[in-house]
């Protein structure tokens, strides 16, 4: 009973069975190839068994203590498989047309313009809040701002004299001009100057001219009362500045800066920065 389970099995699988080589045990092995090679194959087929094949037609895999076993397949005329008898045919793809969008591909296009656009926008300020943010905390406080300030005693400078003064680590030239100096500065013909410029457009009251102290060469700091022309000289490489502070001669491109300033009420004091 248990042989003929395990051929059955085996022949509905499609597979082998390994059995002792008796004569009893090959009688059934083709018996059971022959029933169910003869029988309907479940898809509505019925095929005839084709001879039977000799004993040494099979496979010996074996021996155990003289015992032979043999591998035969358990349904030998039916090996493989037959497509289905149903007359449905499964090359046919189904419609997904319901599926589609309706929109059209200019709707979608707008929809996605859309939605680029509005990323890039949103990116674009969360940046540039980013940045303020940064460019805030990386500057100046207020007490550093204060310092930035510095307030000079115009009392304390004689007419004809300069006074050099530290701010924001830069050298400040403070001169009080004469009657003289400032006829000079300005009978100047500003046609013939490198940086043309008016004596007036650099001063706010032509007696005090405020300016840096800063060669608009290389940075030296020229020296007061000095040069061709009665100004300022810078030593390292030559150039020569007028009693306004206007480049005469020498390799520098520009006039000596002016810095913001103001004065008070008064008029004796000036407010640097």
């Amino acid at each position: 009973m248990a042989l003929a389970s395990k051929l059955a099995q085996a022949s509905l699988n499609r597979s082998f069975v390994t059995l002792p080589a008796t004569a009893t045990a090959v009688r059934s092995v083709f018996g059971r190839s022959a029933f169910y090679s003869s029988h309907d194959d479940g898809h509505g087929h019925h095929h005839e068994s084709p001879a039977t094949p000799s004993l040494s037609g099979l496979k010996t895999i074996s021996r155990n203590n003289n015992r032979s076993f043999v591998t035969a397949p358990a349904g030998l005329a039916h090996q493989k498989r037959f497509n289905h008898s149903s007359s449905r045919d499964t090359t046919v793809i189904p419609d997904f047309g319901k599926y589609k969008s309706n929109s059209g591909d200019s709707t979608n296009r707008a929809f996605s313009y859309f939605m680029v656009g509005t990323t890039g926008a949103i990116s674009f300020l969360g940046a540039k809040t980013t940045v303020a943010d940064f460019l805030s905390n990386m500057a100046a406080s207020a007490d550093v701002l204060a310092l930035a300030k510095v307030e000079v005693d115009l009392t304390s400078i004689p007419e004809g004299r300069n006074v050099t003064i530290k701010w924001r680590g830069k050298p400040v030239f403070i001169r009080h001009r004469t009657a003289d100096e400032i006829d000079e500065a300005n009978t100047v013909n500003i046609a013939e100057l490198r940086d043309p410029q008016q004596d007036a457009e650099r001063v706010q009251k032509p007696e005090w001219l405020v300016m840096l102290g800063v060669c608009t060469h290389l940075g030296c700091v020229p020296i007061g009362e000095a040069g061709d022309y009665g100004g300022w000289y810078c030593p390292c490489h030559g150039s020569h500045y007028d009693i306004s502070g206007r480049i005469r001669k020498g390799p520098a491109p520009l006039n000596l800066e002016i810095p913001a300033y103001a004065f008070n009420e008064e008029g004796d004091k000036v407010v640097i920065g």
